[in-house]
């Protein structure tokens, strides 16, 4: 304690703290920069430093190009993306924390409108007009020299958390009745995830973007595999049958146990007179041969099972869609619930779903 001109004041003086090591053998190596890892890769996601015209396909830049160019339905407007800007924040750390701010910076981009018109003669799109102008998108939070961010006045820092890799994965689980359920799920880099999965009833449904499930016969159907027998063909082998004229015959003996593959219609009729997942008895025989009917597409004999049924087959029977056209409307309305469909809207959001690289 050392006292002062004033007998009644006094104060201590500190000694300075240093860092003590009590361990035998010295360190040399300093302390890394703990936060060296958030400052880099914010910086390399603007790759700050790099010229326009320089700049690599990463980060924000990547962004940028993945999106555009952005083409309108007709194709007569095309918006073209040249390079991104950020400005100077406007207000300090302290200033944003204390006002309750954010501390950002202006993020504008550079475009380019290209306007085409229609030849009346040759009906070939031509350019009419080139427009230049940079673009106000927004503020883009800046990244604090600690490493965080200021998010209307309170400090934020960014946690890393583990990403599902995309590919395919499987898995498998038993029903308490004892039935084994699979489940299969694609996950895309960028996109739609898309589940598969199977029920006690060995239907096999599909979720995507985790969305009310539908049986996955729909997609196959949306797909271009409108008719019943061109999705069997997918999963089965599907033989050529023909039918015998007298049902006392060792061929006619042959149908009966088949299953049919392919609606059977009668000359004329709106109604099949066999649908496909029908299993041929003695009877149904007897009335195929008096029908007239010459040829009939079954199931290869084995395939379907007791103890291996048809997933596809029990599927179809609860696809409440017949064609392409349904069951893309099908797919809009769980996508889209509460827009009405059309039959332009529902291909294009189809399309765009599994179709387009954007």
């Amino acid at each position: 304690m050392t006292a002062n001109s004033n007998p009644g004041a006094a104060f201590f003086i500190i000694p300075e703290t240093s860092r003590r090591s009590f361990s035998k053998i010295s360190s040399k190596f300093a302390m890394p920069n703990l936060l060296a890892v958030q400052l880099e890769s914010y910086n390399d996601f603007l790759q700050v430093g790099s010229p326009v015209e320089s700049r690599e396909d990463r980060g924000l830049e990547s962004v940028f190009q993945s999106i555009f160019p952005i083409t309108s339905t007709r194709e007569h407007l095309t918006l073209e993306y040249l390079y991104y800007m950020t400005g100077e924040p406007k207000y300090t750390v302290e200033e944003c924390q204390e006002r309750g701010l954010s501390y950002s910076v202006p993020l504008k981009v550079n475009m380019r409108l290209i306007v085409k018109e229609q030849d009346p003669d040759t009906n070939e799109w031509r350019q009419k007009e080139i427009v230049e102008h940079p673009v106000y998108l927004g503020e883009l939070p800046k990244i604090t020299d600690k490493g965080t961010f200021i998010i209307n006045g309170a400090e934020r820092v960014i946690v890393s958390q583990l990403h599902r890799s995309p590919g395919v994965f499987f898995s498998d689980e038993t029903h308490p009745n004892g039935t084994r359920l699979f489940n299969s799920r694609i996950i895309p880099y960028r996109g739609s995830w898309v589940e598969f999965s199977t029920d006690i009833n060995d239907i096999m449904y599909i979720h995507i973007d985790r969305k009310r499930k539908q049986p996955v016969t729909i997609i196959l159907r949306a797909l271009g595999f409108e008719t019943d027998e061109s999705v069997l063909e997918l999963f089965h082998t599907l033989e050529e049958f023909k039918v015998p004229k007298s049902a006392t015959t060792k061929k006619a003996a042959e149908m009966i146990g088949r299953i049919v593959a392919s609606d059977v219609y009668l000359d004329q009729a709106e109604e099949p007179l066999f649908e496909v997942g029908d299993v041929l008895t003695e009877d149904n025989v007897n009335q195929i041969i008096e029908a007239g009917i010459t040829k009939m597409t079954f199931i290869k004999n084995g395939e379907v099972t007791t103890n291996e049924p048809s997933l596809m087959l029990n599927t179809l029977a609860k696809d409440p869609t017949t064609n392409r056209d349904e069951a893309l409307r099908r797919v809009y309305n769980v996508l889209r619930p509460g827009d009405p469909p059309n039959e332009g809207a529902a291909k294009s959001l189809f399309e765009r779903l599994f179709f387009n690289d954007k």
